[in-house]
């Protein structure tokens, strides 16, 4: 029986350092492993191409992403400028089935080119509340207005699609939404992949607490200035936040406690020593759709986690985390788990459980099932 797939992807999945492509990269890989042959389609903005998806795929084209044309009154912007008659032609070459990596991916699929097709829609979140969040976030007048609107369209857009395929969603609060607010009949719960498959937390206490983040990203960088100026305001532990790019607000911010440092663009390397070497990984979020990887990779190679309710909302981690939603809360918490060791239960605990779902193996064998 034919084992074949196209998979379309938002950007370059290679290398995996960010959140959007860390799930894609190693689906292709596990796919791959299972026995499936992957006809990779990606569309490029700043990434460049990369050999390393050969090894793992029949074929790999790029597609470059088209902004200058792509505005519209209509569809959201990330699906119009990754339209692409190129693209389409290739996809009808044949008849294997697709997986659309975003609503991003899923202009054809909108323009019901694929109606007799099996075709898959990989959820990173759902877009509208996202963006939503995004523009709630933002101080930048124009990068607000522009997340407002492409929240508006993305809502009508999503509602348009949801009955159109498959939705493989990343967390269960995104599967409910998309059962109960957009009607979607075909919705299935499917983890995110994952680069870890065993345990690496380390027994015992650190000396710090630690945010990490891609603090280029205005969220994060909300969620920062809101612990220093709540919680580390008050407090006297060590307080080391991560990530890559931190803004010259950050920065000067940081400069008026002693206790809080700021390490900026850390090495792979280095961000995973300070993730395992702290106390508690300190990961709250201000949005509640997707799943939050850096709290995934916490979990995986860190000692205690302290999130609010939105940072673990469908993901099922409530479980391994301490959860605080106000300040107060934090910093009883933080007081509490800073001088309490991380022991082996704990981390038997958390194998045993991100086992049964995180299972790399197993849920490649899930999509390969879908294929048939």
């Amino acid at each position: 029986m034919e084992n074949s797939i196209h998979i379309i992807t938002h950007d370059v999945p290679y290398p995996a350092d960010f959140g959007g492509v860390i799930d894609i990269f190693y689906k292709i890989k596990w796919l791959y492993k299972t026995g499936v042959k992957i006809h990779l389609h990606c569309f490029k903005n700043i990434r460049p191409a990369q050999t390393e998806l050969n090894k793992y795929c029949e074929t790999v084209t790029y597609y470059k992403r088209k902004k200058i044309t792509a505005l519209s009154f209509c569809i959201p912007f990330i699906v119009t400028s990754r339209k692409n008659s190129t693209l389409l032609q290739n996809l009808k070459k044949d008849n294997y089935p697709i997986l659309f990596e975003g609503i991003h991916t899923t202009y054809y699929l909108y323009k019901n080119e694929f109606e007799n097709r099996k075709t898959f829609l990989r959820l990173f979140n759902v877009e509208h509340i996202y963006y939503d969040t995004l523009a709630k976030n933002e101080s930048n007048i124009f990068k607000k207005l522009y997340f407002l609107i492409e929240s508006k369209l993305l809502k009508k857009y999503e509602l348009s699609i949801a009955n159109k395929t498959k939705i493989l969603t990343l967390s269960t609060q995104d599967l409910d939404i998309y059962n109960t607010f957009f009607s979607a009949k075909d919705v299935a719960f499917l983890p995110v992949f994952l680069p870890y498959n065993n345990i690496a937390s380390h027994a015992g206490k650190g000396k710090y607490c630690l945010y990490h983040g891609n603090l280029d990203v205005n969220e994060n960088t909300e969620v920062v200035l809101w612990l220093m100026q709540n919680v580390f305001n008050t407090l006297q532990i060590p307080f080391i936040i991560a990530g890559k790019k931190p803004s010259k607000k950050l920065l000067n911010s940081a400069k008026k406690y002693k206790n809080i440092s700021i390490v900026p663009s850390p090495t792979e390397e280095n961000m995973q020593l300070l993730i395992a070497n702290a106390q508690i990984n300190i990961l709250p979020s201000f949005n509640k759709t997707g799943v939050k990887l850096k709290l995934l990779n916490a979990l995986y190679n860190g000692r205690h986690c302290l999130v609010n309710i939105a940072g673990v909302s469908g993901s099922g981690l409530n479980t391994f985390c301490h959860i605080a939603d106000t300040s107060k809360d934090y910093i009883i918490k933080i007081e509490q788990l800073f001088a309490e060791d991380f022991t082996q239960k704990e981390m038997q605990h958390r194998s045993t459980a991100l086992k049964n779902i995180y299972d790399n193996n197993k849920n490649a064998l899930f999509i390969q099932e879908l294929l048939h």
